[in-house]
């Protein structure tokens, strides 16, 4: 299950500033995708109010969550808010908790059941903990942490590797860590310093864990977290776990692009509008005859369009089978001479050809 947080996570990479529009149209095309959870924001963030305002009674069995810190005065705040949930940040490596929030581990636990108990004592029912730096902490106080939150009333803990440190197996060891302890919802949010949050959101998901933290582009703090589109389409195409509305992800990631000035690489998985082309000789004769053999799912599934075009990679194969595909004509002594052609060109123009250009080729 999905929570995304583009508008909390996502709203605090460097230089990005959503507008109230954009803000409301990332909320729409997220209910419309369908994700488990969306977290609108922080507490005392501007415009909250009139975003969860203009939201209505728009979202279905979408839950709408808000981020806390762990103090009282912001979870009165936060109650006020009519959520769903709300997800209380408690950073719990010695590093902050010192160097942060001035204090020690006892001072921390005491301010976790604290804050938790106000929450439950104001009327949130679903109350989420997020473990914060938890990559650097000592195991065993993260465990009794998250045992102290269970124990006073949260619903959910959820495991943040704040500075993208896991990996896929160390990832398989602390969710079962976890789990074992607990008899609440388990939540992961994983950071992408070392190109892993996605590799290790699925981990995460497929060893027990109920959700997974994510953003679209995965954007967020330095290198972000795990891409909303990549998990959607994974759990959806692959797995067939979930049915999220996948073929709305690209329009809502190139939304996000435009909104965040956060170009979308040609080749980025999912949201890329060249992943699906293809120029190699040997690939391109292979997906006339059967495209399964070189594609992981239809291109259809998530609205993109599958485009063959040849180039200086392009053999005798590829090249007549572009001539077929367009209605070009061209006797079959007369291809060798094309194939050279073209790969000419191609290496001129250091790119593959339009369809314009293999017509002049062939009518030359």
């Amino acid at each position: 299950m999905l929570i995304d947080t583009t508008l909390r996570e996502g709203a605090q990479l460097f230089g990005a500033y959503f507008s109230m529009e954009a803000r409301e149209r990332i909320v729409s095309g997220l209910l419309s995708i369908g994700v488990d959870e969306i977290e609108l924001g922080w507490v005392g963030q501007d415009g909250l109010d009139e975003l969860i305002e203009r939201i209505g009674a728009r979202r279905g069995r979408t839950a709408l969550s808000v981020w806390s810190p762990c103090r009282e005065a912001d979870i009165r705040k936060a109650a006020g808010l009519g959520i769903d949930r709300i997800n209380i940040g408690v950073p719990v490596s010695d590093l902050h908790i010192e160097n942060r929030l001035g204090t020690d581990r006892e001072g921390l636990l005491e301010r976790l059941a604290r804050t938790v108990l106000a929450a439950r004592l104001l009327g949130m029912e679903y109350v989420s903990v997020g473990l914060e730096d938890l990559s650097r902490t000592d195991r065993d106080f993260a465990l009794r942490a998250a045992g102290l939150a269970q124990d006073v009333g949260a619903s959910r803990v959820r495991l943040s590797d704040s500075l993208g440190l896991l990996t896929p197996p160390m990832t398989v060891e602390l969710v079962t860590a976890f789990k074992r302890e607990l008899d609440i919802d388990l939540a992961v949010h994983c950071h992408d310093d070392f190109g892993m949050a996605t590799g290790n959101a699925v981990t995460a998901l497929s060893c027990g864990a109920d959700f997974a933290d994510v953003s679209l582009l995965g954007i967020g703090e330095r290198s972000g977290i795990a891409a909303t589109e990549e998990l959607a389409a994974y759990l959806t195409l692959k797995e067939n776990s979930h049915a999220y509305k996948v073929e709305d992800l690209r329009g809502l990631c190139h939304f996000v692009s435009q909104a965040a000035g956060v170009p979308i690489p040609r080749t980025k998985a999912i949201a890329g509008k060249d992943i699906f082309a293809c120029e190699s000789g040997l690939h391109a004769h292979a997906l006339s005859k059967s495209p399964e053999l070189f594609e992981p799912f239809d291109p259809a599934r998530i609205g993109a369009d599958r485009m063959v075009a040849v180039g200086g990679k392009s053999g005798r194969a590829a090249v007549a089978n572009a001539l077929a595909d367009r209605g070009l004509d061209l006797p079959e002594q007369g291809l060798p001479a094309l194939v050279d052609e073209v790969r000419k060109l191609a290496w001129e123009l250091e790119r593959p050809l339009t369809d314009s250009e293999l017509s002049k080729l062939v009518k030359n």
